[in-house]
C-alpha cells in the first residue's frame, strides 16, 4: 500500500493546515504528516521496518542522558518548510510541558531517525532531508533499505541552511558510528534487508 496525499488550498496559512492535521479524523494506526505543505496519509509501517528501529532505538537508550527521551510516534513541526513530520525515532530532551500536544519544535529534537519504506523513500531522502536540516536538527540518521546500490545507513549532520554534510555511510553489515553526545556504533548486521 503506498502513501496517499490529502489536497489542501495552497493559500492556507501554516495554522490552517496544522488545525487540519490536528482535528481530521484520519484512518486508524495511519502515519499522517505534512510533507513540503502536503498532508500524506501512509499505513503503519512493517514488520521489518519496526525491527531496524527498534535495533536502533535499543542502542540509543544505553548512551542518551536520562533526562532526554527517544519517542516513536512524535511529531515535529518545521513550519518554515510547511512540515509536520513523524520521524521514526526522535531523541529529545524530556519536557514537561510545551506549547502543544500533539507536537514540538523540530529544533528541540538532537537525532531523528528515518528507516526508508519502498512507497515513500524519496520523502525520507529529499524533503525530509531538507527539513530537518532547516530545522537545525544535529543528526539526521538515514536508514535506506531501498538505495539503489543496496541497503545503506547515512548518517547526515553539520546542517546549513537546508543542506546537511554526510558524515559516514555504511552498506547494511558494516559498523556506523555516531559521534557526542552519543558515541556509539550502531552494527547494522544486525537490520533485516528488504
Amino acid at each position: 500500500m503506498s502513501a496517499l496525499t490529502v489536497s489542501q488550498d495552497p493559500e492556507q496559512s501554516w495554522d490552517d493546515l496544522v488545525r487540519f492535521w490536528e482535528e481530521m479524523e484520519w484512518p486508524e494506526g495511519s502515519k499522517v504528516e505534512i510533507i513540503e505543505g502536503i498532508v500524506t496519509v501512509s499505513p503503519a509501517p512493517a514488520y521489518r521496518h519496526n525491527l531496524i528501529a527498534e535495533s536502533i532505538q535499543r542502542r540509543l537508550y544505553s548512551v542518551i542522558p536520562l533526562d532526554w527521551g527517544i519517542f516513536q510516534t512524535l511529531a515535529i513541526a518545521v513550519p518554515s518548510r510547511l512540515g509536520m513530520l513523524i520521524p521514526d525515532l526522535v531523541v529529545a530532551p524530556r519536557r514537561d510541558h510545551t506549547e502543544s500536544d500533539t507536537h514540538i519544535p523540530a529544533a528541540l529534537a538532537e537525532l531523528v531517525v528515518e528507516v526508508t519504506s519502498k512507497s515513500n523513500a524519496r520523502d525520507d531522502r529529499v524533503g525530509k532531508l531538507a527539513a530537518y536540516a532547516t530545522a537545525g536538527i544535529p543528526l539526521y540518521l538515514l536508514v535506506d533499505r531501498w538505495a539503489a546500490d543496496g541497503p545503506t545507513a547515512t548518517l547526515h549532520g553539520d546542517p546549513k541552511g537546508d543542506v546537511y554534510r554526510p558524515l559516514s555511510t555504511a552498506k547494511f553489515g558494516e559498523p556506523l558510528k555516531l559521534p557526542a553526545p552519543f558515541d556509539l556504533v550502531i552494527d547494522t548486521a544486525e537490520f533485516p534487508e528488504t
